[in-house]
């Protein structure tokens, strides 16, 4: 066995003895802070310098001083202590979900204001928490979540749409609302009427990203007797709005899209004929059952009032 692997074998006793000898600069009384007798206090350091194969200390029958080595490993021994006295707690607070690393997808529209207030409100609670954000579309969210490369996500869908072999918790409800072209005629009225809109045409995102999101706009053209003409695909939802301030036709976007203010865009709300309603899409935070984490659950737990008052 080499020195080095003779050094790997220095036990945590030997470092605490180490630095109570460091500090003292006498035997006995580093002897007696260590609770034992002086002899094996000095078989333990002569043991560790042997180990090291190094002096730590020069010796005299007057004093103990550190050398240079021994002054060197002073700081660093200290804070091998130091995080050894701290394990314990760590192993705790990391069980209970207070500490540790939390991987969270989200589409844009969470991206507004929801998910900075969350954020701000779970770092201040629990700071020892790592988040990592990753911005993403549902269909690349279901497959981050399947490889485990995700612990949750926020996701847009239709209501009491569910999605197959994961569990979900709801977080808001809104209403799609119409982003038209500044320029448009009908973006100068109000309300304007569901019938005239449904005849522009239409910018939106791929079936595969939002199908739900996206059979509920079609159904919305289908039951007026009207086919949707899609000008226009998209995947994000800021891209989708800049499409439409170029004029390429109009697109019906969350609520929450809203507050995206795009110059060359105005959104609507439109005229309803008597017992037609708008879709509505929702945001749920979902998560693999068989895959919680501490920090997962501790974020569950935390989203629950905050879900409260979203519906306040």
């Amino acid at each position: 066995m080499n020195r080095d692997e003779k050094s790997l074998r220095v036990e945590l006793r030997q470092w605490r003895q180490f630095v109570a000898l460091a500090e003292e600069l006498h035997f006995g009384r580093a002897a007696l802070r260590l609770h034992m007798t002086q002899p094996p206090l000095t078989q333990a350091i002569a043991g560790l310098e042997a180990a090291l194969g190094v002096r730590l200390f020069d010796r005299t029958r007057r004093s103990v001083q550190l050398t240079p080595a021994g002054q060197a490993l002073l700081p660093e021994a200290r804070e091998l202590l130091a995080r050894a006295q701290a394990l314990p707690g760590l192993a705790r607070a990391a069980a209970d979900g207070e500490v540790g690393h939390l991987r969270l997808a989200f589409v844009s529209t969470v991206g507004y204001e929801l998910l900075p207030r969350w954020v701000l409100a779970f770092r201040q609670r629990w700071p020892q928490v790592a988040l990592e954000l990753t911005e993403a579309t549902g269909d690349v969210q279901l497959e981050l979540l399947a490889r485990g490369e995700a612990d949750a996500g926020f996701m847009l869908h239709s209501p009491g749409f569910a999605m197959a072999g994961l569990a979900h918790a709801r977080i808001a409800s809104e209403p799609l609302v119409v982003a038209l072209p500044q320029s448009h005629p009908l973006a100068t009225q109000e309300q304007p009427r569901l019938q005239a809109l449904l005849d522009e045409p239409l910018v939106i995102f791929p079936r595969r990203i939002l199908p739900s999101v996206h059979d509920a706009v079609f159904q919305l053209y289908h039951a007026a007797g009207r086919a949707p003409r899609v000008a226009q695909e998209a995947i994000q939802m800021q891209t989708i709005v800049n499409l439409v301030a170029a004029g390429l036709g109009l697109a019906w976007v969350p609520h929450s899209v809203r507050q995206f203010q795009r110059t060359g865009v105005v959104y609507r709300s439109p005229a309803l004929p008597r017992g037609r309603a708008l879709p509505t899409c929702e945001t749920s935070l979902v998560w693999r059952a068989d895959a919680v984490s501490p920090t997962l659950a501790r974020f569950m737990d935390f989203a629950q009032p905050e879900r409260a008052l979203l519906r306040q």
